[in-house]
């Protein structure tokens, strides 16, 4: 989520991703985003009983490494509210 703007209760973190071939950065981004805080790949019955939306985490933005090919850190904003 490009557009997100961190808040202060967030907790951020930053991930060296290495994108498979033929996905985008921002996509690989998103994906660690979404599986590091409420998603998973598989389809589980209890995904209709949370809202995500509160909990999920957005990746804010992403940057290539310097000297390295197809690798990115990508950075991570995080709810408080996902940690108990």
């Amino acid at each position: 989520t490009p557009e997100y703007v961190t808040k202060d209760t967030d907790i951020l973190a930053a991930f060296r991703v290495t994108p498979q071939p033929g996905v985008p950065p921002e996509e690989a981004g998103a994906a660690v985003a979404a599986e590091s805080s409420t998603g998973t790949w598989t389809a589980v019955w209890t995904d209709g009983l949370t809202s995500l939306d509160r909990y999920k985490g957005r990746c804010y933005h992403i940057e290539p490494v310097a000297g390295e090919e197809n690798q990115y850190i990508a950075y991570v904003a995080y709810p408080l509210d996902l940690f108990e």
